[in-house]
């Protein structure tokens, strides 16, 4: 049966929070500080937390930046993944993606539809690995940030997660890690 069995080692990640909004900043960013706060929280480490506009070129300059530190195993967003005129997460990030992880909107798009039925729909969630660092794109509303991270994010970045977890396949941990 799945979850997390607690006889087996914990391995901590190293993760970098993006915001991506035209109108946040560190006082207002309660999504961006919700993330920060569950990993922490869970075991994890911040390893940085930066806000950047609704741009294609901000976007990917601060998500190349994090892809290309070593140091950082997971990228969390929140925010631009909808519908409006500003929202272009999806359009900056997708191509910098060797791998899509198509499953993660499915499974978020899952656990959402019990919290906010239909609206789900509304939002373009994904996921996907730029060279060996994961990336999840999350929307940006609070409550879309506590269902990623509670029921999806925490057991799949859980290394005690069975029957398998993401952190096998973190470059540090493969081999240690089943």
């Amino acid at each position: 049966m799945a979850g997390i069995n607690p006889d087996l080692p914990f391995y901590p990640l190293n993760i970098a929070v993006l915001t991506i909004s035209d109108t946040r900043d560190m006082t207002t960013d309660t999504s961006g500080a919700l993330l920060a706060e569950r990993l922490v929280a869970a075991g994890h480490t911040l390893t940085d937390r930066v806000i950047v506009a609704d741009d294609v070129d901000a976007i990917r300059g601060q998500i190349g930046k994090w892809v290309a530190d070593e140091g950082i195993d997971v990228v969390l967003t929140t925010g631009g993944t909808g519908f409006a005129p500003r929202d272009v997460t999806p359009e900056a990030i997708r191509p910098l993606f060797r791998r899509e992880m198509e499953g993660f909107g499915v499974v978020f798009h899952h656990a959402s539809l019990a919290t906010v039925g239909v609206a789900t729909l509304q939002s373009r969630a994904f996921a996907g690995q730029a060279e060996d660092t994961f990336v999840f794109c999350l929307p940006g509303s609070t409550g879309a940030c506590r269902d990623g991270w509670d029921l999806v994010l925490a057991m799949e970045l859980d290394s005690r997660f069975r029957p398998c977890s993401l952190v096998g396949q973190i470059p540090r941990y493969r081999g240690i890690c089943p």
